[in-house]
């Protein structure tokens, strides 16, 4: 089934050469469907980017979807166009006036400052609180997966030597839980932060579990005991190319990069990466959708 988006979004087209059916709101209105209402806050710099990523996978269910794109009203992008968030974003103050089925809460490139010094710390607090009561389910992922840890749990992120990037093997530590169903025992995740999450810190909380984890790179997915809200550490939304993308922006600035982790074939750069997490992305979210969203909302929940 589709996803309900504004018919001059810029990953309608891209999503449409995919053949994947996007709906325009003016067709959307003439079905009797009870679509879920999906807010997705996004917090990444290249949102458009990230549009894409995001709606590719929500689209992969027999769900109809109705997305809202979430800004944040007391900071300026610096990477997006004005006139793009005007036209397809609402602030967090009209959010505030509605209930939604999920909701998603996106990573962001600010893991190496405290928390209260991101510029839209508070803000953020207030979406986290107002979810607990008109969201069914969050979604948070990677630095907002460590915000929503640290705000509801106290759950402090531990700064890294150097920059985890790469993409990751995980393995599966409860075999039961419906957000893992029809995973393999072991599967991979991308990854790109300066920060890490402590197993120990996760398993020692009664009101947190721990759903899988990397011995590289810690924490991969854990939950709320009352299943409203999922953490997600990693990339599991980047395209084949987006850790490439990183890197050659990085060197080219005459950082001081190290090759992403089993990534490149034969670690050489200049070779095209090859995916090998796609199908746990589309499972990944397509489980979050049907078992802790469609299948718990009631119907009148919205």
């Amino acid at each position: 089934m589709p996803i309900k988006i504004q018919s001059d979004l810029p990953a309608r087209q891209i999503l449409e050469k995919e053949n994947i059916f996007v709906m325009t709101e003016k067709r959307a209105s003439s079905q009797d469907i009870r679509p879920l209402k999906i807010a997705i806050v996004n917090l990444m710099p290249t949102k458009e980017a990230t549009e894409t990523q995001l709606l590719r996978l929500l689209s992969n269910t027999p769900l109809q979807i109705d997305i809202s794109f979430v800004r944040m009203k007391e900071h300026i992008s610096k990477n997006t166009p004005e006139s793009h968030l005007e036209r397809f974003y609402i602030d967090s103050y009209e959010l505030y006036h509605h209930k939604y089925d999920g909701m998603i809460i996106t990573g962001a490139p600010v893991e190496q400052l405290q928390f209260e010094q991101v510029d839209y710390w508070n803000e953020l607090c207030n979406i986290m609180n107002y979810a607990r009561s008109n969201v069914f389910c969050t979604l948070y992922i990677c630095w907002g997966a460590q915000a929503g840890l640290y705000h509801w749990y106290g759950i402090q992120k531990q700064l890294l030597d150097k920059k985890m990037f790469g993409v990751f093997s995980n393995n599966r530590l409860v075999k039961t839980d419906p957000l893992l169903r029809g995973f393999d025992d072991t599967f991979y995740v991308p990854t790109s932060r300066h920060t890490t999450i402590k197993t120990e810190d996760v398993k020692k909380n009664k009101d947190l579990i721990l759903l899988a984890d990397s011995e590289k790179s810690g924490v991969t997915i854990a939950k709320s005991i009352n299943n409203r809200e999922i953490f997600m550490t990693g990339h599991l939304e980047y395209d084949t190319d987006t850790l490439a993308n990183e890197y050659w922006r990085d060197k080219n600035k005459g950082l001081d990069i190290d090759l992403p982790e089993n990534y490149f074939p034969d670690n050489n750069p200049n070779m095209p990466p090859v995916s090998f997490w796609r199908s746990t992305a589309h499972l990944f979210f397509s489980n979050w959708l049907n078992y802790y969203v469609y299948q718990e909302t009631p119907f009148n929940y919205v």
